[in-house]
């Protein structure tokens, strides 16, 4: 994500998180697209059909596995800015549990790297019927296979 945010610049990038389940509540992220196209300087929505090849192949290589592996939200990126998720941010992760596509949840990730040291992320949970809440990020320094 870190090479990604520094080819991007001052420009607002993302993807969708892809994660294992590992108890009921708590996602290890094992994968995530990126958008580096449509983004702008304070503006970033995601082109869904930029991320059909890594969805593809994500379930193929993960075996179709969808109680297991499956899309657990949204990140993108806010360069020079707070990691605090936009009132934009907010509603189109509210509209996204609360609409039409049957996502009872998910999480959107909002990160920061302007140098190369630097990396900064907040979350939020979404999750239908409720008010968004913090989540909790734990990083780990493991490398699952």
């Amino acid at each position: 994500m870190k090479v990604s945010l520094a080819r991007a610049v001052d420009r607002e990038i993302g993807g969708v998180l892809m994660a294992r389940q590992i108890v009921p509540g708590c996602f290890e992220i094992v994968d995530f697209s990126v958008d580096e196209q449509t983004g702008e300087r304070a503006h970033f929505v995601r082109d869904p059909a930029l991320h059909d090849s890594f969805l593809d192949e994500f379930f193929a290589r993960t075996g179709h596995d969808y109680a297991n592996y499956n899309y657990v939200g949204e990140w993108h990126s806010h360069p020079h800015l707070p990691v605090t998720p936009s009132l934009t941010d907010l509603g189109s992760m509210e509209d996204l549990v609360n609409g039409e596509r049957n996502i009872p949840f998910a999480a959107l990730l909002v990160v920061r790297s302007d140098t190369p040291s630097e990396f900064m992320a907040t979350a939020t949970f979404h999750q239908r019927g409720t008010y968004p809440a913090p989540a909790r990020i734990r990083v780990t320094t493991e490398v699952h296979q």
